[in-house]
């Protein structure tokens, strides 16, 4: 009776999650991803037995571990992609909380292993970096306080995530890790740029950066040992750099072949920092250039769909995601070919390593929910919102 008076209502029709999230995934990247992991589980085999033997170990311990912990990546990876911007940003925000907290706690309960930098909590089955899991909270959070401050009588959020992003340096330097806290600036900068920032307020961070860093290398032993080493004229043909600068020279263009590499003998990082070092020696050129292919296709492409992004949460947050992605894996083959100083960052879904894998996969599946095609509002529509 009441539909004869009313009328009916048309029933709504919702697309389930999984046909929907399919539909819409770039998944282009997502391939390349899972190629970069299966490459990684390849030059396990080959870089992390020897390290394994000397530990006495079984001799696929590694590649076992990295099994496990990748597959917790992809999980991670495909279940945050699924999220829609609004859910990412929440658990990005609660996840920066958290890994705030335990960086903060690093120098009262933190371990170096023996490394002259203290990064890690060591559970005795396993350690955990915070740092590694601060990278993409960091970027959610800048990312909407960046596009909060743009809305009308908005916060400051420009001023906010610049606060938070010198706050983290600080931390970061003290461990010391100067790497990971380039990179935390690098974001900010790329964020803010992206936002509409003014070049003199750039250049201004740029010096303060530069400043920083003669800071650290006047008072940083360890800072300054890996500056000398860089810009020495001859390497050290016994150091870290010295083998892998050798093992890429010895692989030419097609390699020595699998399994005939000498470097994951003398590296005890070849299988981390320098796995690049044993894919270049076994497998030549090719498979360097394939890999650079890979990062290259993730990051161009999700730049690419970010173009057609009118909401300024999704486009700043997925372009700082983008960008800390490739440069990560651009500062880990930059080091190995001895283009950039030693930065002890490993190489995303590739290198081993719990922490860096399972950040990866959270870091490309909130750059995969950023990137989904959504329909987008008329111009219009988004400058009436925005009044």
């Amino acid at each position: 009776m009441t539909e004869m008076v009313f009328g009916s209502s048309p029933a709504r029709v919702t697309e389930p999650v999984i046909p929907r999230w399919w539909r819409t995934i770039d998944k282009w990247s997502m391939t390349c991803i899972f190629m970069l992991f299966g490459m990684g589980l390849m030059l396990g085999l080959a870089a992390s037995v020897p390290l394994a033997e000397r530990n006495g170990l079984d001799p696929y311990y590694y590649v076992e571990r990295q099994m496990f912990f990748g597959g917790m990546a992809m999980v991670a990876m495909i279940g945050v992609s699924m999220m829609t911007p609004d859910m990412v940003r929440r658990i990005g925000v609660l996840g920066f909380i958290g890994a705030f907290i335990a960086l903060a706690l690093l120098p009262f309960l933190g371990t170096d292993f023996g490394k002259g930098a203290i990064r890690w909590f060591s559970f005795g089955f396993a350690s955990v970096q915070p740092s590694e899991f601060l990278k993409p909270g960091f970027v959610i959070l800048v990312a909407w306080l960046m596009a909060a401050g743009q809305d009308v009588n908005g916060p400051p959020g420009k001023s906010l995530s610049f606060l938070v992003a010198g706050v983290i340096v600080l931390l970061l330097a003290l461990q010391p890790d100067f790497g990971q806290a380039m990179l935390i600036l690098f974001a900010w900068g790329v964020i803010y740029f992206v936002a509409g920032a003014p070049m003199t307020l750039i250049v201004i961070v740029l010096g303060l950066a530069a400043a920083g860093g003669f800071f650290a290398y006047e008072f940083s032993e360890h800072f300054a040992r890996r500056i000398d080493g860089f810009l020495s004229p001859d390497v050290d043909p016994r150091t870290q750099l010295g083998y892998a600068v050798n093992a890429i020279q010895e692989g030419g263009f097609f390699g020595v072949g699998v399994g005939e590499g000498q470097v994951k003998w003398a590296l005890p990082d070849a299988h981390t920092d320098f796995i690049i070092a044993v894919a270049a020696e076994e497998y030549g050129l090719i498979l360097v250039l394939c890999i650079i292919a890979l990062y290259a296709t993730v990051v161009v492409r999700s730049l690419m769909r970010l173009l057609r992004e009118r909401d300024p949460f999704v486009r700043l947050a997925g372009t700082g995601l983008a960008c800390i992605f490739g440069v990560q894996a651009m500062i880990n083959m930059g080091v190995a070919v001895r283009l950039l100083p030693a930065k002890g960052m490993t190489l995303p879904f590739v290198s081993y390593g719990g922490s860096s894998v399972i950040a990866a996969g959270i870091t490309v599946g909130a750059l995969l929910a950023m990137t989904r095609a959504r329909p987008q509002g008329t111009m219009s529509e988004i400058l009436r919102r925005g009044r």
